[in-house]
């Protein structure tokens, strides 16, 4: 499949109204659109393992394991290995952090810098992120794209990969996301929160990939790649 080919097919969610998008499938891998309120696992993972099993009339278990998770409440583009070579190799892959994840936000307040990092030390809660100074280094790029009358839009690259990391860093400099009742924030009933774009390499064909959704704010990016899929 081209890089620059685009496939629009979408699924429904058993028992729900949300209509989920395939943005790339081939032999190894399975890029999707998750909608916010789902799990990724169980819940998401068994929904594509239906979806497989059903489209290629599989009569035993399906293999498919999210290379990453998403929160429930956010949504967003998730990869899945179909097989357990891509597995494998996609791990040792995030593990030397070669997966380039991006995220958009809309974040409480405006923030008076065009572009920041942001680190702290985080431990994991139950259900819940802290600051805390025996925790474990977490850290994120950040870049505005848009400031509002009382929020600011914002492109978010994780530098690591922590436990309700995003939420909890913009919380702790009095940015909380929009919606995000759980670290603070006063406005709206859904996360601003979604996974946006994101490049690998391919760990069979060992073809630079880079997936994108941008349906989450309204400023479009100005550096992504043309051959976005």
């Amino acid at each position: 499949m081209s890089l620059k080919q685009r496939p629009s097919s979408f699924m429904k969610l058993s028992g729900r109204r949300n209509m989920v998008k395939i943005i790339f499938e081939d032999n190894h891998l399975l890029v999707v659109i998750k909608p916010a309120g789902v799990p990724t696992q169980p819940d998401f993972q068994k929904e594509m393992q239906q979806y497989l099993k059903k489209k290629y009339h599989k009569k035993g278990n399906v293999f498919l394991y999210p290379i990453h998770r998403l929160d429930k409440p956010v949504s967003g583009l998730v990869l899945f290995a179909k097989t357990s070579k891509a597995l494998r190799r996609l791990h040792e892959a995030q593990r030397r952090r070669e997966i380039v994840k991006i995220y958009r936000a809309e974040v409480e307040g405006i923030l008076q810098q065009e572009e920041g990092t942001l680190e702290h030390y985080l431990t994991h809660e139950s259900f819940y992120a802290k600051v805390a100074k025996e925790g474990k280094l977490s850290r994120l790029f950040y870049r505005v794209l848009q400031r509002k009358k009382d929020a600011t839009l914002i492109e978010i690259i994780l530098l690591t990969g922590r436990y309700h990391q995003i939420r909890a860093q913009f919380s702790a400099i009095g940015h909380p996301i929009v919606g995000d009742t759980k670290y603070g924030s006063k406005r709206g009933n859904s996360l601003c929160l979604s996974h946006v774009k994101m490049e690998c390499i391919h760990p069979v064909t060992k073809r630079k990939l880079c997936f994108e959704n941008l349906v989450f704010g309204t400023v479009s990016s100005s550096h992504l790649d043309e051959n976005c899929i």
